[in-house]
């Protein structure tokens, strides 16, 4: 079913040396707000404490964060969890304090000003597991990323397992590059996203590459250029539809999902934007530039059978 017909293909190559060189711009300013500025890590990371707990009424999340003010932690992060009646705490490590006697402070404290205050939970997040999640974040971004590429250079060719983890490394190189010059906050769940964008953007390619091998095999005297416009063309219907239904539920859970959701959907969104560009105009003309032809995709018999074919 195509609800948008093109009649014409789109000339995307013809654009591909300014794609590309949007994507190397934009890729290098992300790598340098990364290094320069660095990620703002999560307790999930850094270690610390986090406390849940409950009021009688709705919370005044303002008056709660003046009061860690007062403390001498304004990093703290205060949250709805759940319903506006719970709050969830995220308190950073602090040298002077034990964990212990941190929460003892803070707790004293939220019921000085309310003493309806109920504390449903307390957890503490060491160091040394915080550093021990943000090296299995890492592995696992690497692994996925290996395995995307043995995936596409078994199922296509190696020319398009080499130029579909470009565009996907690109897409989650942009999102670190916002969530570093923004300073947004880099847990757990945000971790989640990238790797949910990956999977994500390298379905994406799986379809435009299996158009393109297939328009190979069918489009015997066609160069490559007019091939990869037509794939990508009569795959637009399709990307419009499935990228407008997911984009819009993330937007959804962007505006309505409350602060607990608010980074892991503001990553997804910035990734399917840039997912769907990187697979349309990265993936495509890197192939391109990678020089990939008929013979890469059609075996020898193949290739026999159909040239004796009138």
């Amino acid at each position: 079913m195509e609800f948008f017909k093109f009649e014409r293909d789109i000339p995307f190559m013809s654009w591909g040396k300014y794609t590309t060189t949007i994507s190397l711009l934009t890729f290098i300013v992300s790598l340098f707000f990364i290094v320069t500025k660095g990620l703002n890590l999560g307790v999930d990371f850094t270690g610390g404490t986090v406390l849940e707990v409950s009021y009688a009424q709705p919370a005044n999340l303002d008056k709660i964060r003046s009061i860690f003010a007062t403390l001498g932690i304004p990093d703290a992060s205060v949250q709805n969890f759940g319903t506006s009646r719970d709050v969830l705490i995220r308190l950073p490590a602090k040298h002077q304090f034990s964990s212990a006697k941190l929460s003892e402070t803070v707790i004293a404290s939220l019921k000085e000003v309310d003493e309806s205050i109920q504390i449903r939970r307390v957890e503490f997040v060491g160091p040394q597991v915080g550093d021990e999640l943000l090296e299995n974040g890492a592995l696992a971004l690497l692994f996925v990323s290996l395995g995307i590429v043995a995936y596409l250079a078994i199922r296509f060719e190696w020319k398009f397992g080499v130029a579909g983890i470009i565009a996907n490394l690109h897409d989650v190189i942009i999102i670190l590059g916002f969530f570093a010059y923004f300073q947004w906050e880099f847990s757990l769940t945000v971790l989640a996203a990238i790797l949910a964008i990956l999977g994500y953007s390298v379905n994406e390619s799986v379809v435009v590459f299996d158009r393109i091998r297939e328009n190979f095999r069918k489009m015997r005297k066609a160069p490559a250029t007019q091939i990869i416009n037509n794939a990508i063309t009569r795959t637009m219907s399709r990307t419009i539809i499935t990228h407008g239904s997911t984009q819009a539920v993330v937007v959804s859970m962007l505006l309505f999902g409350g602060e607990t959701l608010y980074y892991f959907a503001l990553a997804l969104t910035i990734g399917i934007l840039f997912g769907i560009y990187s697979s349309v105009l990265v993936a495509s003309p890197l192939l391109m530039l990678l020089g990939v032809k008929r013979e890469d995709l059609v075996k020898p018999e193949k290739k026999q059978q159909e040239e004796a074919l009138p």
